[in-house]
C-alpha cells in the first residue's frame, strides 16, 4: 500500500512539468531587426546589410513573418548572423507571453 502512494504521490508531482514541456515547432519568415520588422521592410534594398547595420546601431535580430505580420524575438543573437537579411526556418519553443522563440536551429529557406 505504501508503495502504491508513492507511486501516485509521484504521479501527481511530475504530471505539472509534462503539462508544461513544450514540444518545438517551425517558424518561417525572414531574419531582420527589430527596427525594421514592425515597418514590414528596410529602408535600405540589401536586407541583410540593413539588418547588420540596424543590429550594431542597437536592434536585436528578430523573425518577421510578412504573411500575418508576426514578429518573434530571438533569444539566441549568434545562430541569426548568418542569415541577416534572409528567408529561413527557425525551430525552436515559443514563449506567447513575451513572443519569444527558443532558438534550437535556424536553417536557410
Amino acid at each position: 500500500m505504501k508503495k502504491l502512494f508513492l507511486l501516485f504521490s509521484g504521479a501527481i508531482l511530475l504530471s505539472p512539468l509534462a503539462l508544461c514541456a513544450q514540444q518545438a515547432t517551425t517558424y518561417k519568415g525572414e531574419i531582420t531587426d527589430s527596427y525594421c520588422a514592425p515597418m514590414g521592410s528596410h529602408p535600405d534594398p540589401d536586407a541583410k546589410k540593413c539588418t547588420v547595420d540596424c543590429v550594431k546601431m542597437g536592434a536585436t535580430y528578430v523573425l518577421y513573418n510578412a504573411a500575418d505580420k508576426s514578429v518573434y524575438q530571438l533569444d539566441d543573437q549568434k545562430k541569426p548572423v548568418a542569415f541577416a537579411g534572409k528567408k529561413v526556418s527557425v525551430t525552436g519553443t515559443l514563449d506567447k507571453a513575451t513572443k519569444t522563440i527558443h532558438v534550437t536551429e535556424i536553417k536557410a529557406s
